[in-house]
């Protein structure tokens, strides 16, 4: 009887699953690969494919939806294998694009799918992040109040840049422009800030130099280098800083400080005008598409600082722009001027003259920086900015032989000090405390018997003399006077 039971149950569970099934249909959509060429791809069908949506191709390659016209779709290609040709079929993956996130990313070299260049094995993600995503609203936003230190001196004192600002670096090919943002990532070290560092249509050289730059230093602990190299994909180079800002905006979500180098946006500009002519958009100003302020502004515009109802992380952005023959006025240097904080301008005459960095400081500004200034470094810099600036002026005069008065001499004298003392040189970032004390000792006129061949010696040993003093940043102005006419007592006639 057993068996005849079991049959009867089986039967009777068959009539009940009858009984509730309701028959329909599953649409999938699917199109084809019209024509393909300049990592671009038509496609006819897809009718509810959407901007930025993902496309995977029967082929196993990737692409982004561009481009929408009435009888077809244009896309670009994010990743593709030999075999693509028209015909093949495409499907919608009914998302928009993300990369993996996480801690695991931190020391690696990674492509903007998230993908590892470096031989490694593929990081483990603590997430995904949306490379299109809504920059934060005014409520979430808080003050620029901390400062971020680049260990330049010029820029610390004169040109301040606080943790949450976007700040321009602009200046010709060679002038030093990226070496100002690997200064930068190195002077982070023990600072508890993380770094995203975006190579974008760099020749591999210039990406193996930055690297092992930043391996060298011990930087690539604390970083996370995106690279589309020039012979990658448009689509690819185009997608790169979003990559990398989505890899910040999950440590800013954290309530941790980041910070993010675009090296460079004249290159990501001009693959947006490549692709953007190439699936036919009406060319604007020098060819560009009117919305390419809109691309570099939603990027930048998710660089803040988050008040502490949001976790109180920050993205400071250090986008890099190239000029031709210091043309500051161009099409794409003025959309970036105007979507930043200020600006950091290297100037060609300055480079050739041997004043390194190579900033010109009359065309340089922080417009927020110096809020987020450290009160005696403030108080130190003062004016000094103004008194550069007057005695450049001076300084022209006597070009034309004029006869100064002693007054005059000595402040022109004085300010040749100064320029002397501004000059760094690569990779060597200065902590905030030797700012401080170099720039009292110059306001005491500690520094005006030291002649310009030994302004180097002379703040070295002002270095070493501050590594064993009990000196900090918060010590009153007399405590640092005491202590650096205590030094020059020691040593006469210097440091």
């Amino acid at each position: 009887m057993a068996p005849i039971d079991s049959t009867a149950s089986l039967l009777s569970r068959q009539s009940d699953w009858l009984a509730s099934y309701r028959p329909g249909l599953r649409v999938l959509e699917q199109g084809t690969v019209a024509s393909l060429g300049d990592g671009i791809a038509w496609i006819k069908g897809l009718p509810s494919a959407a901007i930025e949506d993902i496309l995977l191709f029967a082929d196993g390659s990737r692409g982004m939806v561009f481009d929408l016209n009435r009888d077809r779709i244009g896309a670009i290609l994010l990743y593709q294998t030999p075999t693509l040709t028209a015909g093949t079929l495409v499907r919608h993956a009914k998302h928009s694009l993300s990369v993996p996130v996480g801690d695991e990313f931190l020391g690696r070299i990674i492509d903007p799918l998230g993908l590892p260049l470096d031989a490694l094995p593929p990081p483990k993600a603590g997430g995904r992040g949306n490379l299109e995503k809504p920059s934060p609203a005014i409520t979430q936003r808080d003050f620029v109040n901390q400062p971020l230190y680049t260990g330049i001196k010029i820029i610390d004192t004169l040109i301040p840049i606080g943790k949450g600002q976007r700040q321009l670096i602009i200046g010709d090919e060679g002038l030093g422009r990226s070496a100002i943002a690997i200064d930068t990532v190195i002077n982070q070290k023990g600072n508890n800030v993380l770094c995203v560092y975006v190579l974008i249509g760099q020749k591999r050289s210039a990406v193996v130099n930055t690297i092992d730059t930043l391996r060298q230093s011990g930087a690539l602990d604390y970083t996370v280098c995106v690279v589309a190299e020039a012979n990658a994909l448009p689509g690819l180079q185009y997608i790169a800083p979003f990559a990398g800002c989505a890899l910040a905006e999950n440590w800013v979500a954290q309530g941790r400080d980041t910070l993010i180098v675009y090296d460079d946006l004249s290159t990501h500009a001009r693959t947006y005008r490549e692709l953007s002519l190439l699936l036919r958009r009406p060319p604007g100003r020098e060819a560009y598409p009117g919305d390419i302020f809109y691309v570099h502004s939603r990027l930048l515009e998710r660089s803040t600082c988050y008040n502490a109802d949001h976790g109180g992380g920050s993205m400071t952005a250090l986008p890099i722009v190239e000029t031709q023959q210091g043309e500051i006025a161009a099409y794409i240097p003025t959309n970036l001027i105007s979507i930043t904080d200020g600006q950091i301008y290297l100037d060609s005459s300055l480079f050739s003259s041997g004043f390194r960095p190579a900033i010109d400081i009359a065309k340089s500004v922080s417009r927020i920086g110096g809020k987020a200034q450290h009160p005696s470094i403030r108080n130190q810099a003062g004016k000094m900015k103004l008194d550069y600036l007057q005695f450049l002026e001076l300084e022209a005069f006597t070009r034309f032989g004029q006869r100064l008065e002693a007054t005059m001499e000595a402040r022109i004298k004085r300010g040749r000090l100064l320029r002397e003392l501004l000059k760094q040189e690569r990779l060597t970032p200065l902590p905030a405390l030797f700012q401080l004390a170099w720039l009292t000792a110059f306001n005491l006129g500690f520094l005006d018997t030291i002649e310009a061949k030994s302004v180097t010696t002379q703040l070295l040993k002002l270095q070493d003399k501050l590594v064993s003093s009990a000196l900090t940043l918060d010590c009153s102005p007399e405590q640092w006077r005491q202590a650096l006419s205590l030094w020059l007592e020691q040593t006469p006639g210097t440091l």
